[in-house]
């Protein structure tokens, strides 16, 4: 991971670092090389606008997660989890199952100082009691969508905040949601062929 990723900063959050990679080619061949398996896109390796957005609402209004325990739900490379343990999150846990991206995570909550715990377990469907679960660019698959979308209505009932990132995705059920903040995400072309897309923060009606 360290070696196909580069610490810097990305748009939207100055003050925080992270290892990221310029293309997604290297770290995508460097992790089959490493498991002589085929592996998922390294999608950790890239701060995608949702998770961006997500990030930058939670360091201009900390009250979402300050002393309270943070689920952080496909956290990719860790840049929510990381902005709400800054703001002052009681406990932070970030989940993928992908096991390049939880050292990511790790090495990027390194990186700012800041305590993130990490899973690999499947949580939809799951509630540990988190005050607040954000949740960045998901909705990208019929399937999954819907069953996330499921288990965060279920949250919200029980009376979790809820906050989900995504700039506009095919499956994302806007018809449920409303829009609560707005950020200009410069493209990235080698991650994103859609350009000019703004990074939305979405709540649940």
């Amino acid at each position: 991971m360290r070696q196909v990723t580069a610490v810097g900063t990305a748009s939207l959050v100055p003050e925080l670092r992270l290892r990221l990679a310029s293309e997604p080619v290297a770290p995508w061949a460097a992790t089959e090389q490493h498991t002589g398996l085929v592996q998922p896109p390294p999608f950790w390796a890239h701060a995608w606008p949702g998770g961006l957005a997500l990030a930058r609402l939670v360091l201009d209004a900390p009250e979402l997660v300050r002393g309270k325990r943070v689920l952080d739900f496909a956290s990719g490379c860790g840049v929510s989890a990381i902005a709400a343990a800054r703001a002052g999150a009681a406990e932070v846990l970030a989940t993928e199952v992908d096991p390049f991206a939880l050292a990511a995570i790790e090495e990027n909550a390194a990186l700012n100082a800041v305590a993130v715990r990490v899973s690999s377990d499947d949580v939809i469907g799951r509630d540990d009691g988190w005050d607040t679960v954000l949740v960045g660019d998901v909705f990208y698959q019929s399937d999954l969508s819907r069953r996330v979308m499921a288990w965060l209505q279920q949250l919200q009932q029980r009376g979790a905040e809820i906050r989900i990132g995504d700039p506009g995705r095919s499956f994302l059920p806007m018809a449920l949601l409303e829009c609560v903040a707005t950020f200009t995400v410069p493209a990235v072309p080698a991650w994103d062929s859609v350009v000019d897309r703004p990074a939305r923060v979405w709540r649940l009606r």
